[in-house]
């Protein structure tokens, strides 16, 4: 097993190589919900402290059946499999170009929830053209002990989202606490209220947007994630999402680009297109950047190997 740390506009990735682990067969989509049922000891393991944090995710890098991808990946965090993840894309193909296994050009990686393309334009500049993202609900109401009743939308991107278009918290790292407590505060009252995504799914991102600080930018988001953890990137799934509400309410054309800022200051590029089933398909583009070759060690006398 080889494993490579990255991080992309701050949000770390921890990829993960030659695992050997035992998915069975079938298409990605069956062999991830084998990889979430039977080795959460193993991602826990790979992701919670004392090795890492609840930021991290794990990107496990698998032969894809399809022929036109360079590789198949699944996704997950502390807790969950994620369906598709824009950061962790952007990292998986800086470090597959750190270890030489793919070269600057157009690639494809298939993900439990469908392929998605990359541009690999330098070494740790990449460009992810994602599954295509909707919008499942618009002006939904959501009452917080704190601020009162906020109303948002519900978007798929990858991963499901709740999105508050203006955020009653300053979204600047100095309200960080502030910024985790409503967020979670919103996912409770959808959990209370049985608000969910397609097919029942729980809506595990809450995405707060505001006012940009830098010229170029056009929002700037805080991003909570399944973990109850924060993004640092913009987060692409969420940036998706974001897009796929802003076209439903046409107020941003297709193809100009729009910057968003994440509540460190890092941003991505986006833009759209429409999709075939009238959602949108995103593009998004980021930085990332090698930062570690990781050597786990496993004593059978630790208390805490597989996690706290």
């Amino acid at each position: 097993m080889r494993i490579i740390d990255s991080h992309t506009e701050g949000e770390p990735t921890r990829t993960i190589f030659n695992a050997a682990l035992d998915l069975g067969p079938g298409p990605l989509s069956e062999k991830a919900k084998v990889f979430e049922k039977k080795y959460r000891d193993f991602c826990g393991s790979i992701l919670k402290e004392p090795r890492g944090n609840d930021a991290y995710v794990g990107a496990l890098v698998v032969e894809s059946e399809e022929s036109d991808c360079a590789a198949g990946v699944i996704f997950f965090n502390t807790i969950q499999n994620l369906g598709m993840c824009g950061h962790g894309t952007i990292g998986l193909s800086a470090t597959m170009a750190y270890l030489r296994q793919i070269e600057p050009g157009r690639h494809k990686f298939e993900t439990p929830v469908g392929k998605v393309a990359i541009e690999l334009k330098t070494p740790n500049r990449v460009s992810v053209t994602n599954v295509e993202s909707y919008r499942l609900e618009s002006n939904v109401l959501v009452n917080v002990e704190s601020y009162g009743e906020l109303t948002g939308d519900i978007a798929w991107g990858g991963n499901w989202f709740f999105l508050v278009q203006e955020s009653p918290v300053p979204i600047k790292l100095e309200y960080l606490r502030q910024l985790t407590d409503l967020s979670l505060e919103i996912r409770n009252d959808l959990e209370n209220k049985g608000i969910k995504g397609s097919q029942g799914a729980w809506i595990d991102h809450i995405e707060l947007y505001g006012p940009p600080e830098l010229d170029e930018s056009n929002s700037r988001s805080f991003v909570l994630v399944p973990s109850g953890s924060y993004d640092r990137s913009p987060c692409g799934t969420g940036c998706s999402a974001k897009m796929a509400c802003l076209a439903a309410d046409k107020a941003w054309p297709v193809r100009k680009t729009w910057i968003q800022e994440s509540v460190i200051g890092s941003t991505y590029s986006l833009s759209y297109e429409h999709g075939e089933t009238g959602g949108v398909i995103v593009t998004v583009e980021g930085s990332a950047y090698v930062t570690a070759e990781v050597t786990p060690i496993f004593d059978s006398r630790d208390p805490y190997r597989t996690g706290i």
